[in-house]
């Protein structure tokens, strides 16, 4: 395909899915390229805040990890490599009382509704309640005409593609089709949608006019 066509239509669907997420008291923004995007987020982060983020590839493909480490903040992330399984719980408790949460979303719809599942809670808790601030960044590869196919897209993209990332035993990630599984590494646990910015968040949802993450 075309790239200068696909950009073309990732912009159009952005401006519908922005529109809708402002209707929703979400503060919400397009930009244009990876490179923007990151300095955009930068922007909405004082030197002197704490930083908590999700399990995401979003925000590690468009460099802000080490970027806000050159910045001096200080980030609680639970995968970083070495960690024991109470250090992880211990980074990922901090992530939600942080100044910041950095994370995307699985799916975006046209109507402005962010639709999450985990497998254990803790990002889409604290996209709900409790950091300060929270910015979402996402691909516009995520937008979504509906709920219907926001649960599709998570089901049958983004979930087989985690689990084969992180080395799963669950049937999507063995074999590329998900199922109602009773796997101890399910990542289908907590299903989330936040239809509108809720009453104490702060919340900026930052559109990507690229293909980024899962």
């Amino acid at each position: 395909m075309d790239n200068t066509i696909l950009k073309d239509i990732y912009k159009k669907r952005s401006k519908v899915a922005i529109n809708s997420l402002k209707a929703n008291h979400f503060d919400a923004l397009y930009t244009d390229t990876i490179q923007e995007a990151a300095q955009k987020t930068l922007s909405l982060i004082p030197e002197s805040t704490t930083v908590g983020i999700g399990g995401s590839v979003t925000i590690r493909e468009i460099g802000l990890v080490n970027a806000l480490k050159k910045q001096g903040n200080i980030i609680f992330s639970h995968w970083e490599e070495g960690l024991t399984p109470e250090e992880k719980a211990d980074k990922r408790k901090k992530a939600l009382t942080s100044d910041i949460y950095l994370t995307s979303s699985n799916a975006i719809t046209l109507n402005g509704q962010l639709v999450n599942i985990d497998g254990t809670g803790n990002r889409v808790g604290a996209m709900v309640f409790g950091p300060k601030k929270i910015i979402i960044i996402a691909g516009a590869n995520k937008l979504v005409n509906n709920l219907d196919e926001a649960f599709a897209r998570i089901r049958n993209i983004a979930a087989p593609l985690n689990g084969s990332r992180l080395n799963l035993k669950t049937p999507c990630a063995l074999t590329g089709k998900c199922v109602d599984c009773d796997s101890p590494d399910r990542m289908c646990n907590v299903s989330v949608v936040i239809h509108k910015k809720p009453n104490l968040s702060d919340i900026t949802v930052i559109l990507v006019g690229e293909t980024l993450g899962y």
